[in-house]
């Protein structure tokens, strides 16, 4: 479904992203992304989406490379890729209504967008998002009047709307505290097994790694340094949880 060859990303400040990395993504996997605050997670995730792009290498989607499109093709590939961000990239002015039907803007005439304008069938398909994020009733509210967790909820019903293949879920709950935590990834998880969608999470925490991934990969000053399962995850040793978070991170157990 993805494969991500050789990537690399510099910024132009010199600052160097990621590393030559490789890895492949199968159809119906929840992959975990593991890494502290700067490892590249968040780099990763925007390159295979195109909001930056990469200075070396090729993403492949669906056996088609996408590296260099451009702008109406990218259109066309967004529609099948969702993002969810770690601070949730609502209009908070605008209504929950309003934030999740901009998800359909890759399906709508781009003068429609500039007045609000989106069909009766959009508008079901909105209500039926957040139906399955459980804030139907919030659907008139101000996006600002949401807790975090609710806000983080729109987000996912905003990635809902465009019937997304894949969705890239950028530290989604790193804001959040460790019920909400768990209550987002839930969503998510059940998207992923219910809709088949695709999901690729960046997390801080093993245990949330542990329970909600089928898979993970760990970057570190932007190279890969780990891929694997559940299980070895939860038999990494000491020695490998150092090469994934450096020699002075400390270990909580995983759960």
């Amino acid at each position: 479904m993805l494969k991500v060859e050789h990537l690399s990303m510099v910024y132009p400040d010199g600052t160097i992203a990621l590393r030559d990395v490789s890895f492949e993504v199968k159809e119906g996997e929840f992959l975990g992304i593991i890494g502290l605050s700067g490892s590249g997670k968040s780099t990763l995730l925007r390159c295979i989406n195109r909001l930056l792009e990469p200075s070396e290498g090729k993403i492949i989607w669906n056996g088609r490379d996408i590296t260099h499109i451009d702008q109406s093709e990218l259109r066309m590939v967004r529609r099948e890729i969702g993002m969810v961000f770690q601070q949730f990239n609502l209009v908070k002015r605008s209504s929950v209504m309003v934030n999740v039907l901009s998800g359909r803007l890759g399906y709508t005439p781009p003068s429609w967008s500039l007045i609000n304008r989106f069909s009766r069938a959009d508008r079901a398909l909105a209500v039926a998002a957040l139906e399955r994020v459980g804030i139907a009733d919030k659907a008139n509210n101000r996006a600002d009047e949401l807790s975090g967790g609710q806000q983080q909820r729109v987000g996912i019903a905003r990635a809902l709307m465009q019937q997304p293949k894949m969705i890239l879920a950028d530290e989604p709950v790193a804001s959040l505290d460790p019920v909400l935590s768990h209550s987002i990834l839930g969503y998510l998880e059940k998207l992923n097994k219910e809709d088949n969608i695709t999901v690729l999470c960046s997390l801080h925490f093993l245990d949330l790694v542990q329970r909600y991934s089928t898979r993970v990969i760990g970057l570190r000053s932007g190279k890969l340094v780990f891929e694997g399962g559940k299980k070895d995850i939860a038999e990494i040793s000491d020695s490998r949880f150092k090469e994934i978070y450096g020699e002075e991170a400390q270990r909580l157990g995983v759960e």
